[in-house]
């Protein structure tokens, strides 16, 4: 029987090990929240690693701003999935759109290849796709593990009717991670009508870039339907 399962969007060494320490399932790491999350830096990456025992994904996402990428922004991306894949971590996390919002097969297949035996997640980019149906079977054909998404809208509360659709579209034959201003305060909402999958959140809850650990075993609390 599949369970929920919990990411932590991490920004920082601290809220790495915050959480593994307070139970998240694995980590999706990177830089610069206030752009959204940009690829980290290696040396961070290298001391996260060293550090825990949970999975760790990688973002791959050579700026803030759109998701159509450069000729320079490709190459970028290409040899920082080389890069990590050396250090180990244990996932890649990106996504490369065409201009006129549908999904760069021809790249993103060449990045999914490239990371060889690690599995991709295709992150928010997927929140402005033009075509959400046919953006779903193309991210799928790519080779794509997971989708990470709030459903097209500001937040997963918001995008709840939306992620649900493409989780029934799915049908299993990729994870849909609902992700975007998910908290234990409205977590109850997305499992009521999901089926059981993995949740992405930063669990920050204050104006600091550091996640907080009630919010983390808050959040495990209402997945797992443990009684506080």
């Amino acid at each position: 029987m599949k369970k929920n399962q919990l990411e932590i969007a991490c920004f920082n060494y601290e809220s790495a090990v915050i959480a593994e320490e307070n139970g998240a399932d694995r980590i999706e790491l990177c830089e610069n929240m206030e752009l959204g999350g940009t690829t980290p830096n290696y040396i961070l990456a290298e001391k996260v690693k060293e550090k825990l025992t949970i999975k760790m994904h990688v973002i791959i996402r050579p700026r803030g701003g759109d998701f159509v990428y450069s000729n320079e922004d490709f190459v970028q991306m290409k040899e920082d999935i080389q890069k990590f894949t050396k250090l180990g971590i244990d996932g890649f996390v990106f996504g490369i759109l065409n201009s006129d919002g549908s999904v760069d097969k021809i790249r993103n297949k060449e990045l999914v290849n490239l990371a060889g035996s690690c599995p991709c997640t295709f992150h928010r980019a997927f929140d402005v796709v033009k075509n959400v149906q046919e953006s779903l079977e193309d991210v799928i054909d790519c080779g794509f593990k997971t989708i990470l998404t709030s459903g097209q809208e500001k937040n997963v509360v918001e995008g709840i009717l939306v992620i649900e659709k493409i989780q029934e579209q799915a049908k299993g034959r990729i994870v849909i991670m609902p992700g975007g201003g998910l908290r234990s305060s409205n977590i109850h909402l997305l499992k009521q009508k999901l089926e059981p999958s993995f949740y992405h959140s930063s669990a920050i809850t204050d104006d600091s870039i550091i996640a907080s650990p009630d919010e983390i075993k808050s959040l495990l609390i209402h997945l797992q339907n443990k009684k506080s």
